[in-house]
């Protein structure tokens, strides 16, 4: 019973031991991932981005760790059962844009963990009954641009916790179809079936199943009745019903006013409806109803908006697509509670100054892309606004009262029109103005728009976009007015001067672009950006900034700029070679971002990361290094990602002694390395990204450890199964993974394991042996030299000098002197030889018993537990059988003083074999009948030459 229970509880630990380990490996997972090397893939912050790639089938070489993954545009067609197998923690999955026509059954069935599904722009036709298997934590589903027109019964029972489903752009036609979908969903919220042919909306349809409803999306489907006839959307509060290329109308059927009592937002964009069930729909929704979008409907405009606005709770209104030229005044009179009004894309040529004046709660207000050619004056009467899109438009110029009285206005879009110039008054009134885009126009100057006037500036102004305009110089105080900007935008201009205090005021300053324009090394004058002392991003690729040496600057042109954390300085337009001052980032000191990539440079100075030591991220891309000095990167410890690719460089060893400890990303595309030496590997212990893409390997055993750590390292090395060998010539455009370098080193790690395995065996045998044949291997052992000895000795033609050699313990001579001598040479005359008295003093003892032995006729063994014991009785006895079994001769006589079990006689394992087989003499028995014992031992040493096994044979 005890080892019963013990055996349970071993396997019962070993049944925990293992669910532990399956916990620990479940709960890894969410470590970010890393260590493989992808044939098509690679993995970023736990996604798996195998987008775009050319698939036709799931790649099975994608850790299972993984939490999201993209298979999007691929040409994939079938979704097996193995495809995701073990993805336990996979919370998002996307399988868009492909040609998948079958999903078999469970091929979900192991994505317990996710979250969203997207099956979008595929050829799918049908739903099995099993398709979503094992997906009853699916939140979002997206299956939009499908074919389907049949869904199993059961299909969507797995998915009891989906709350988002858009089914759209597919062919079901029957609304009866959805309610099999949706009534395995509980807890389901958002629906979006438009463009599935339906003809009608029927609420019986339905019945219970979409009780939880809150977004509905019919849109673009051709219905012609919408009837609802019970409450069966009681918590719907959004409903699209835009309409669909087909020309018939839609009849709306919603008597009772309750049933869509909740709905908030109403998109109606080209519905095809009489004017009588447009005003029965908004009646519907008369007490609920803030936001409308009624775009692109072919009724008289007036009628619409006045339709509209008579809803006492609408506050925004979309009113897109119209040919309306020209707004008159009496068009809004009756929105008096609109807060939002969109009037985008309605080909607006003028507004009459009126128009807007009963809308006094306005405040957002978009007239983009119309052909207005300049700000209405209509949008003045608006005190209340907040925001105003007047972009892409044809508006050329500013006038000083445009936006006069706009003193709540916060947010101004003025991008896309043809502004050349700015006034200094025409932004006097903005004073709560955050947003200002003029980008994409042909501002040449500013003309101190920005500057501060007395009281009128625009000192909330937090972001100000003039990037895409024709400016060449910014003057010095041309910012005055904006303290509290953050963020301004000068790119794709052509500024190529910056005058000293151009940026004076701009104290607040985080953020400025400079890029694609023509700056150059000497527009960088002393103190130019002194006053920017909170600035943290600063951007100046494609410029012209070139210097001919690495020498020290006198005035570095960011030594104020402490805050900075992230610089961009590449593609300098220029092919000419060009250098870094040794002190151009003097003063950088919380710089983490670096990049210049593309500047043509030729060299960086040891020096040139001194004033960086919190760098972070450098890229230096796309320039023409031949190597680094040791000491480059030594003063940025904190590094931990690293761009080198395209720059000549032929070996990564400046990497050995970098101290590039942090280092985890590394990107090296397209130089000349051909061997990854180890201690480059090892040099960088953090490193989870490599990407060596376009190089060219040596694939001889320089490569070996670089070949098996991409196998078996914790590295994620991009693209290493399309490496290429470049040498030797016979292997030239072979893959670098395909190459067998395994005879190249040894492996340590199997040598261990053979030598531990190894070591393990042995003593396993060794304790084995000795617990239960210890004296087995004694017995051999004896035998052996006893072989030896007999070897050395049979062939001497020793006389017979003696008829008997007793082999006897020296605690057994009180019998052999009173007992057996006198019987043996007292009464019956043999010769007998014993080692206490006719042993040759000084020969040694081996020898005495050999020659004892081998001069005796007979040897005489008298056996006790003592004689067992006794290391030289041992020798005498294995002497006397090696004569035995050699000479086949009736030599050994056997005498048991005492009962000894034959179990006891397991050191002497031939004697206990001998004795099974024959008998002996023994004294104890023989106490009755000592006469007989004396006889028969007479007896066997009268024995002559007989041959056969000689031991006594008759026992007594």
């Amino acid at each position: 019973m005890d080892e019963r229970r013990a055996t349970r509880e071993r396997q019962d630990l070993k049944h925990h031991v293992f669910c532990f380990l399956c916990l620990l490996n479940i709960s890894s997972v969410v470590i970010p991932v890393t260590g493989f090397a992808l044939k098509t893939c690679k993995i970023s912050y736990d996604i798996a981005k195998c987008d775009k790639c050319g698939l036709t089938k799931v790649p099975l070489d994608i850790p299972p760790a993984v939490k999201g993954f993209d298979l999007s545009f691929n040409s994939i067609s079938t979704i097996k059962t193995s495809d995701f197998k073990d993805f336990f923690v996979l919370a998002w999955l996307s399988l868009s844009s492909n040609f998948i026509s079958q999903i078999d059954n469970g091929a979900f069935s192991d994505l317990v963990s996710l979250k969203r599904l997207n099956l979008n722009n595929n050829k799918l036709v049908q739903l099995g009954e099993d398709v979503f298997n094992g997906l009853s934590n699916l939140t979002e589903l997206r299956i939009i641009g499908n074919r389907i027109k049949v869904v199993g019964a059961t299909s969507f029972r797995p998915l009891i916790n989906l709350k988002f489903l858009d089914f759209s752009h597919n062919k079901l036609q029957d609304v009866k179809k959805v309610h099999s979908i949706i009534r395995h969903l509980p807890n389901l919220q958002e629906l979006y079936i438009k463009n599935n042919h339906f003809t009608s909306f029927h609420s019986w349809e339905l019945t219970n199943s979409s009780v939880g409803l809150k977004y509905l999306d019919v849109s673009q489907n051709p219905i012609k009745i919408f009837q609802i006839t019970a409450d069966v959307l009681p918590n719907l509060t959004w409903l699209n019903i835009s309409g669909s290329s087909v020309t018939h109308q839609m009849r709306w059927d919603v008597k009772n006013k309750t049933y869509l009592g909740r709905v908030s937002t109403v998109d109606m964009t080209g519905v095809q409806m009489a004017l009588d069930d447009i005003k029965l729909l908004l009646q519907t929704v008369n007490s609920s109803l803030t936001t409308l979008s009624m775009n692109a409907i072919k009724h008289n405009c007036a009628a619409l908006i006045n339709i509209s606005c008579s809803i006492p709770t609408l506050s925004s209104l979309q009113f897109r697509k119209y040919k309306i030229k020209h707004v008159g005044s009496d068009l809004f009179k009756l929105c008096v509670n609109l807060t939002q009004l969109d009037l985008a894309y309605n080909q607006i040529e003028n507004i009459s100054d009126n128009t807007f004046r009963s809308l006094q709660r306005l405040r957002f207000l978009s007239l983009s892309h119309n052909r207005l050619s300049s700000v209405p004056a209509a949008t003045r009467n608006l005190s209340a606004l907040a925001e105003l899109d007047l972009s892409s438009n044809r508006i050329s110029q500013l006038e000083c009262d445009d936006f006069a009285n706009q003193t709540k206005l916060r947010q101004l879009n003025l991008y896309l029109n043809s502004i050349t110039v700015l006034k200094e008054c025409v932004f006097k009134d903005l004073v709560q103005l955050q947003v200002l885009k003029l980008q994409s126009n042909r501002l040449s100057k500013l003309n101190g728009a920005f500057k501060e006037l007395s009281s009128f500036h625009l000192t909330n102004l937090r972001q100000l976009q003039l990037n895409n305009n024709t400016l060449t110089t910014i003057e010095s105080g041309e910012f005055t007015g904006l303290q509290s900007l953050q963020n301004l935008t000068l790119h794709d201009n052509q500024i190529g001067k910056l005058e000293k205090g151009c940026f004076t005021g701009l104290g607040n300053l985080t953020l400025i672009l400079f890029q694609k324009n023509e700056i150059k090394e000497d527009s960088l004058i002393p103190g130019v950006f002194n006053d920017l002392i909170n600035l943290k991003r600063l951007d100046f690729r494609e410029n012209k900034i070139k210097y001919d040496s690495d020498s020290a600057l006198k005035d570095p042109p960011f030594s104020q700029l402490s805050h900075l954390e992230k610089f961009a300085l590449p593609s300098q337009h220029r092919r000419l070679k060009a250098q870094l001052p040794r002190n151009f980032l003097q003063g950088l000191k919380n710089l983490k971002n670096l990049d210049i990539g593309n500047a043509q440079l030729v060299s960086l100075h040891k020096d040139t990361f001194t004033y960086t030591p919190q760098l972070e991220r450098l890229d230096i891309s796309s320039n023409e290094f031949l190597d680094f000095s040791d000491q480059l990167f030594s003063p940025i410890p904190n590094l931990k990602s690293l761009y080198i690719s395209r720059t000549s460089l032929s070996s990564l060893d400046f990497l050995i002694d970098a101290n590039l400890t942090k280092l985890s990303f590394l990107q090296a595309r397209k130089n000349q390395y051909s061997i990854i030496r180890e201690e480059v590997i090892r040099s960088v212990p953090a490193l989870v990204y490599l990407d060596l893409q376009g190089n060219s390997f040596t694939c001889d055993c320089d490569n070996s450890f670089f070949l098996q750590w991409i196998e078996k390292s914790q590295t994620q090395v991009y693209d290493a199964y399309s490496f290429a060998c470049n040498y030797p010539a016979k292997l030239k455009g072979e893959k670098l993974l395909s190459i067998d370098v395994r005879s190249c080193s040894v492996d340590i790690a199997f040598i261990c394991y053979i030598s531990t395995t190894s070591a393990i065996l042995l003593f396993m045998v060794v304790s084995y042996t000795y617990h239960f044949l210890r004296w087995h291997l004694v017995y051999a052992y004896y035998l052996f030299l006893a072989l030896l000895t007999d070897k050395k000795h049979k062939n001497k033609q020793v006389p017979n000098q003696y008829d008997a050699f007793i082999s006897y313990n020296t605690h057994d001579e009180p019998w052999i002197i009173e007992e057996l001598l006198p019987k043996l040479e007292g009464e019956q005359g043999w010769r007998l030889c014993l080692h206490h008295r006719d042993f040759e003093p000084g020969k040694p003892i081996i020898d005495n018993i050999t020659d004892a032995i081998y001069g005796s006729r007979k040897t005489i063994c008298v056996i006790s537990r003592r004689y067992l014991e006794s290391e030289w009785c041992s020798r005498e006895i294995q002497v006397a059988s090696f004569r035995l079994f050699d000479e086949q001769k009736d030599v050994l006589i056997l005498i048991f003083l005492e009962e000894i079990p034959t179990c006891e006689l397991s050191p002497y394992f031939r004697m206990r074999k001998l004795l099974k087989k024959r008998t002996y003499l023994s004294w104890q028995r023989a106490e009755k009948h000592p006469a007989l014992f004396w006889e028969k031992l007479r007896q066997a040493l009268r024995t002559g030459e007989d041959h056969g096994e000689g031991v006594l044979q008759v026992a007594v």
